[in-house]
């Protein structure tokens, strides 16, 4: 790739300068202190490929945030979106639009039975909201449970359901959630030594902190299906149908997160469709339309939605259902069936990225743990593998540093590797990116 000149623009390295200090001066840049920072501005992207200003490729390791799912400038889709505009290029709710319509069917008809109505969000934090403000009305509770081990957004209620360290600067927040531990054999909270043992523990704990909380005031339990942000934590088998269960005998709602894990990335519909549980909503935004333009919302149960048939829902957002936003998921819908997208994820997983990740614990003492399915995985890394101790920041940056200069990008997130690639990534591009992110692990252990 040549460096990008604009002759009204400069040269590459020209618009990359300029384009540093105009973000340095003028843009807030979320969770990091501004002065710590100096972005890489990206000139274009094509498949699992991002370059920059001057010419430099990178495979790309971190799908953006986890969304890019159909790579970057998809044809077919970029198509749609242009195609899209060329209509009424925004409607607001209270109209009805075409692609709205038939893009709330085709995510509906993705859903478990029973789950047949959609609202429209911009994000997945706006999809959380809502999800749990429709519970609370649904059932007339207030208190919603979350795992600590959570991350679901930034807006006021989503950074409260967030159990992570990110609330806390957020804190004190909105009353009535209350925050348990889910299933985490590697750092397990109930000295558990085999998955059977951690699911079912987890369970245990969790039915104590229902009755500690009162059954009757719970509207609902939050989860991400497969654990994102902080992990990539796969449910232990029984753990998802548990807590179904649990819902049930009491009368709780049940919140699937799917922000992250939806349309593709685990090579399911829904990561939910691996384990066979229905929720009472679904919530789901990045990889329905791959991020190519703001979208998220809520898929909500018949019973749910029949709440709000003879009252009105006290809420809504002005670009709810943005037509050129639908009309790109429609779009990414159709693609990902015609190009049997969650057949080729579940292939990387099972033939590329699961057996080449697990194979590096045997070759490096920092790897801890490799978990994951489909193309979510996670490379888990520690200073010491008897205490587990996680890999300090400054080690965690060299090996980002490291991967970088050999042409990958990788997500860190703590001491954590996400290796999170575009779903459309070729099995030769996955085997390469492991292979980097394996020279980096031999330089930086070393």
């Amino acid at each position: 790739m040549e460096a990008t000149t604009d002759p009204d623009r400069g040269s590459g390295a020209e618009r990359d300068a300029r384009i540093r200090q105009l973000s340095r001066d003028h843009v807030l840049t979320s969770w990091v202190a501004q002065k710590a920072i100096s972005p890489v501005p990206l000139a274009g992207g094509e498949g699992a490929w991002f370059w920059d200003y001057e010419g430099t490729r990178y495979l790309d390791f971190t799908s953006q945030l986890v969304y890019a799912n159909l790579g970057y400038q998809h044809p077919t889709l970029t198509e749609a979106i242009r195609e899209a505009a060329t209509g009424l290029t925004t409607i607001a709710p209270a109209f009805a639009s075409e692609s709205r319509a038939e893009a709330a069917a085709a995510i509906a008809e993705l859903a478990p039975e029973g789950l047949s109505k959609v609202f429209f969000t911009n994000a997945g934090a706006e999809a959380n909201e809502n999800a749990v403000r429709m519970a609370r009305l649904h059932t007339g509770r207030q208190k919603v449970l979350a795992t600590y081990r959570s991350y679901h957004g930034a807006t006021a209620g989503a950074i409260a359901l967030t159990g992570e360290p990110r609330r806390w600067g957020s804190e004190p927040s909105v009353p009535g959630v209350v925050h348990f531990w889910g299933p985490y054999l590697y750092r397990s909270e109930f000295s558990a030594s085999t998955e059977q043992e951690e699911g079912e523990r987890a369970l245990a704990h969790l039915r104590h902190t229902v009755e500690a909380e009162g059954p009757h005031l719970i509207a609902a339990i939050v989860l991400e299906t497969v654990v994102g942000s902080n992990g990539i934590l796969v449910p232990p088998p029984g753990y998802l149908e548990g807590v179904r269960a649990l819902c049930d005998e009491h009368g709780i709602m049940l919140i699937l997160d799917e922000v992250m894990s939806g349309f593709g990335r685990t090579g399911a519909w829904f990561a939910l469709d691996h384990w066979g549980v229905r929720p009472d909503l679904i919530v789901f935004a990045k990889g329905v339309n791959s991020g190519y333009v703001p979208l998220g919302g809520v898929i909500l149960s018949e019973e749910i939605a029949a709440t709000f048939d003879e009252r009105p829902y006290p809420g809504g957002l002005t670009y709810s259902g943005h037509p050129l936003a639908t009309a790109s998921a429609l779009a990414a819908i159709q693609i990902m069936r015609e190009e049997a997208l969650n057949q080729h994820v579940v292939e990387l997983g099972e033939r590329t990225l699961g057996p080449t990740l697990h194979t590096l614990g045997d070759r490096h003492e920092i790897v801890g743990d490799v978990r994951g399915l489909g193309a979510f995985w996670a490379v888990e890394l520690v200073a010491d593998r008897e205490s587990r101790t996680p890999l300090p920041a400054q080690k965690m940056a060299a090996v980002t540093k490291a991967c970088t200069n050999r042409g990958m990008w990788p997500l860190v997130m703590g001491n954590r590797v996400h290796m999170v690639p575009p779903c459309v990534i070729s099995h030769e591009d996955a085997a390469r990116g492991v292979e980097i992110l394996d020279e980096a692990l031999e330089e930086v252990g070393a």
